[in-house]
């Protein structure tokens, strides 16, 4: 699914539906994925609303995985300066 501001709605869907074909309850999500019971509901009903981070938990919590495209990823750029000092 490409998640787009226009797409959002059927986002909280998706989040709606997977969670209950878990057969969780939002108490029990919330509770696997270490997040609040507000939190599930916001983010299945606004997840514009909802931090990133939180909704990153939530979707790893219920087995979903998270693909991000288009990046260009510098090797060199991502390592500390301990670890490129000779």
């Amino acid at each position: 699914m490409l998640i787009s501001s226009d797409t959002l709605k059927l986002f909280s869907q998706q989040l709606l539906q997977e969670r209950r074909r878990q057969g969780l309850t939002r108490a029990q999500a919330a509770g696997i994925c270490n997040v609040s019971e507000s939190f599930i509901r916001d983010a299945e009903s606004d997840p514009s609303r909802c931090s990133l981070s939180l909704m990153l938990q939530l979707l790893l919590g219920l087995g979903l995985r998270v693909n991000i495209e288009g990046w260009s990823v510098d090797e060199t750029a991502s390592k500390t300066t301990a670890e490129r000092a000779p």
